[in-house]
């Protein structure tokens, strides 16, 4: 019998030509190129953890080697540098109880006339809010939080637009068409997809290349929730001084009790938002923008823009406008509540971010410390050793916390004490001056979280608020290691864009 039917009926239509010599080559060219892609890519995931790795078994082997006298030096510099840090944390945090008590009294103020501002709804500046979006990552919240802006925020409806920009690499329907609809039935909502995207600072510079006629522009992600009188209080302070160009407001961690790391993001934000940056606007004169809840006027923001190169691009256009002379505040009253992450991955990859970002403006703006400023812009010697501080001490911080936690463990690993007491003074009191370094470095500490406690929010209990502080010391050695981590991504740039996944 021949064997061409039954070989074909056997393997029916699979059977095809042979492949030609070209398309063989393509092929191989292909895998090789995807192999060599993968192993690109796992270098530059791999190679900053390596390099972090290395230097603390490193600086751990260098003090094992060290003489007495080399080991007490480093301990007083360690000491002396980090009761630098905590004597300024504690300074921005006494400094912060101005801003709040004009805050509450801002607040009983408006509550005695029934919620009615200085400021007629006639006279009020037009204001564009913006929602930035990845819709692939806030597909599940984003129609969520449209809704709640268009029926919550208690702004005149002809005086505010309420503006969805976007980008996503593949069409999502049908949300999409959705969205559309909703623009089409309500007047102050409008929905703009960027084409060709790949980024936050994409969506933003293409919305301010468009003449919407606005006075102030803000700025929130996708996942906030604005407090419904949280523009209306920012308007108010751009229209009592003329001079701010940019109003930061307070942002909230809402999902508090999802986690006990969402549990602790909110009290590090209540310490961030409500202490650190009021307290460092009063302190040395300047505030910052810090990517979400922030009212720029819109012409600034339309001349400025937003620097896709640099992965904290709201913090680069602070500096930037600080480079103008613009005036920057924080208003407590502008509150938004907004989502943390819930896992520790998506912590680290956030945080990871932020590290890096921060490193990149750092190198950028550190002329800002230095130089007088040109004519016409107001920045003294307070200003400039406040981003000094900001720039470079804070910088530095993350090698000083954790050289002396190698430091320790380095005796440790040598000279390993016999029980917990013995343990305990290794640690704080190996020298006679140390107790005093420690008792008032603790005693910041404890201001300063006595003065969170103060400004908490609704969402923020006293139990977290006690487990936070029991946990700060480490999380602080924490924190310095994703800031290394993030010096080591900018030394082998990496450029990779770690989405915070919302749900």
């Amino acid at each position: 019998m021949p064997a061409g039917p039954l070989i074909s009926s056997w393997y029916g239509s699979s059977i095809s030509k042979p492949r030609s010599l070209k398309e063989r080559l393509g092929f191989r060219a292909g895998a090789f190129q995807h192999a060599t892609s993968s192993v690109g890519a796992f270098v530059d995931e791999w190679t900053p953890f390596l390099l972090v790795a290395s230097y603390f078994v490193f600086s751990i082997c260098c003090y094992m080697f060290c003489t007495d006298m080399l080991i007490e030096m480093f301990w007083f510099i360690y000491l002396t540098t980090n009761f630098y840090i905590a004597g300024s944390t504690v300074l921005e945090a006494f400094m912060c109880l101005t801003p709040v008590k004009d805050s509450e009294k801002a607040v009983r103020k408006i509550q005695d006339k029934d919620w009615v501002f200085p400021t007629p709804d006639d006279e009020l500046l037009i204001l564009d809010l913006l929602i930035v979006a990845y819709l692939p990552n806030e597909k599940d919240i984003i129609m969520d939080r449209i809704h709640y802006a268009l029926d919550e925020i208690m702004y005149p409806s002809h005086k505010i637009r309420i503006n969805l920009v976007y980008n996503t690499p593949n069409p999502i329907e049908p949300l999409e068409t959705e969205l559309q609809e909703l623009a089409a039935r309500k007047s102050h909502f409008r929905c703009i997809k960027v084409q060709d995207s790949t980024s936050k600072a994409d969506n933003l510079n293409y919305f301010l290349s468009l003449n919407t006629g606005s006075d102030i522009t803000c700025i929130f992600d996708a996942d906030h929730y604005p407090h419904p009188y949280g523009p209306r209080w920012a308007v108010e302070r751009f229209i009592q001084d003329k001079k701010i160009d940019i109003c930061q407001g307070r942002c909230v961690i809402f999902n508090s009790k999802v986690s006990w790391l969402s549990a602790m993001i909110s009290v590090e934000f209540d310490k961030i938002y409500a202490v650190s940056h009021p307290g460092r606007a009063a302190l040395w004169g300047f505030g910052l923008f810090t990517g979400s809840n922030g009212y720029w006027r819109t012409s600034l923001l339309q001349e400025l823009k937003m620097d896709k190169s640099i992965l904290t691009e709201d913090i680069d256009s602070t500096l930037r406008a600080l480079t103008q002379g613009a005036k920057i505040v924080h208003d407590l009253n502008v509150v938004s509540y907004e989502l943390s992450p819930t896992s520790l991955s998506a912590m680290w990859k956030q945080r990871l971010r932020w590290a890096q970002g921060w490193t990149q403006v750092s190198m950028r703006h550190m002329p800002l410390c230095f130089k007088k400023a040109p004519e016409g812009v107001h920045r003294n010697f307070t200003t400039r050793f406040g981003l000094f501080s900001l720039l470079l001490i804070r910088e530095l911080s993350y090698y000083l916390v954790t050289q002396y936690f190698c430091l320790v463990l380095s005796i440790i690993f040598t000279q390993f004490p016999k029980s917990p007491s013995a343990l305990a003074r290794f640690i704080f009191f190996p020298y006679p001056v140390s107790e005093w370094f420690f008792i008032i470095s603790i005693s910041c500490l404890i201001a300063t979280l006595i003065i969170t406690n103060r400004v908490k929010s609704e969402f923020a209990s006293r139990r977290m608020m006690i487990i936070f502080s029991i946990i700060y010391t480490p999380y602080l050695v924490f924190n310095a290691t994703m800031g290394l981590y993030g010096h080591a991504r900018q030394v082998v740039r990496y450029s990779k864009w770690n989405a915070t996944k919302r749900t």
